[in-house]
């Protein structure tokens, strides 16, 4: 009896490493499947040999040139797949940073605004020290400015201002935070430039919503909209428009005094008429647009 349950003690130990070995096999080969199949459609700008189609044995380098192959391709969906395989297979490689920052700039150019930002938050959020830092700040603010800019957008001149300003508003701070958090960095000055224009363009919106009231007869509301815009948003275009405003609602309210005020600061500021254009750079399907009236 002893001598059977010594057997049955050596064999179960046995039996168990066997089916063990049997099922990391099984998983092995199906993981290797896997590789096969997630690059079956990774073919190879250099070759026609449909082995190297398979990026199993693939080391970093060989999917970073891939990768490049596909960016200077203009291929962003494929160049998405192939940095994500990267990051997957080498999560701690000495380049792991430089592939966020790979897919995060992959995502926006392949016009997908969620995932990019999300890919930058997850860069700052593991890397706040790295020294490229200043760039994800940098991604996160270009998909905000140009996330309004749609088909339409790109072949027919709007009024950017006439928006939903929301987007603007978290380009406009998220350059904000680059400037003064990185003010070194070599992207600043680009961001600058960009902080102006949406400046430019977030107080145009209120002088349009202010106009808005205006027809609406709701003097109040106009006046106070044009208002904020003359205290926030000094040095831009839209001030002599916003001064215009008050004077009208002021003159609609029947406060003579505050109307006389408005119109004397616009006297002397701007003797000559608002010293931009509101229309500018106007093209004939830029007036159209606006005849229309779609974005209003």
């Amino acid at each position: 009896m002893r001598l059977f349950l010594f057997k049955l003690l050596v064999i179960i130990p046995l039996i168990v490493s066997i089916q063990g070995c049997e099922t990391v096999k099984s998983l092995m080969s199906d993981d290797s499947e896997s590789s096969k199949n997630e690059c079956a459609d990774w073919k190879d700008y250099e070759s026609g040999d449909a082995d190297d189609d398979d990026c199993v044995d693939w080391d970093a380098n060989k999917f970073r040139s891939q990768a490049k192959k596909a960016v200077d391709a203009g291929n962003w969906e494929k160049a998405i797949k192939i940095y994500e395989a990267l990051e997957a297979r080498f999560p701690f490689g000495l380049d792991s940073a430089q592939t966020q920052l790979d897919i995060a700039y992959a995502y926006y150019k392949n016009s997908d605004p969620e995932s990019a930002i999300a890919a930058a938050d997850r860069f700052i959020k593991m890397n706040p020290r790295n020294p490229n830092v200043d760039y994800a700040y940098y991604i996160k603010g270009l998909v905000n400015y140009n996330r309004d800019i749609g088909f339409i957008q790109r072949f027919i001149p709007s009024d950017a201002s006439q928006r939903d300003p929301g987007n603007a508003r978290s380009a406009y701070d998220i350059f904000s935070e680059l400037v003064r958090k990185y003010p070194q960095s070599k992207y600043v000055p680009d961001a600058r430039k960009r902080m102006i224009a949406l400046k430019n363009n977030l107080a145009m919106h209120e002088v349009h919503v202010a106009r808005y009231y205006i027809k609406r007869k709701a003097y109040v509301a106009a006046a106070n909209r044009a208002s904020y815009v003359v205290e926030k948003y000094q040095r831009t275009p839209a001030v002599p428009y916003a001064l215009q405003i008050m004077q009208e609602a002021y003159t609609k309210l029947d406060m003579p005094d505050l109307a006389k005020d408005a119109g004397r600061v616009y006297e002397l500021n701007f003797p000559n008429g608002p010293p931009v254009p509101e229309y500018e750079n106007a093209t004939v399907s830029h007036k159209i647009w606006d005849f229309i009236g779609l974005e209003k």
